[in-house]
């Protein structure tokens, strides 16, 4: 049975329902006003390690001797009350697509000077 559990906003009043499957093993989360359950840290919070992990993965392919004109990074976000934002598995593995593209030097083109 799904929960929905608040994540507050940093530096704002408001806050993100999000309906989560309780984790097997822990113990219901904290309820506060309205019965939901409360996040242990803010959705700023939740998403600062995938934000990171995005971050560190686009500089490996920016440091290329011949880095992509496009880096594509795709990974399933899930998030837990307990632990914030993980990033989902696929089977038994962690999931991330990657896709680069490089596209071909335009040739120069010589404008002639009208002067």
């Amino acid at each position: 049975m799904t929960e929905l559990v608040r994540f507050d906003i940093d530096g704002e009043e408001g806050s993100v329902l999000v309906e989560l499957d309780p984790a097997p093993g822990f113990e219901r989360l904290s309820r506060r006003d309205g019965g939901l359950a409360q996040a242990k840290v803010s959705f700023e919070g939740a998403l600062a390690g995938v934000r990171d992990a995005a971050s560190s993965a686009l500089k490996q392919f920016q440091a290329m001797a011949v880095p992509p004109d496009e880096v594509e990074l795709q990974f399933g976000v899930r998030l837990s009350a307990e632990a914030g934002a993980v990033i989902a598995k696929t089977g038994a593995e962690g999931h991330f697509e990657v896709r680069v593209k490089w596209q071909r030097e335009p040739r120069l083109r010589i404008l002639s000077d009208p002067s």
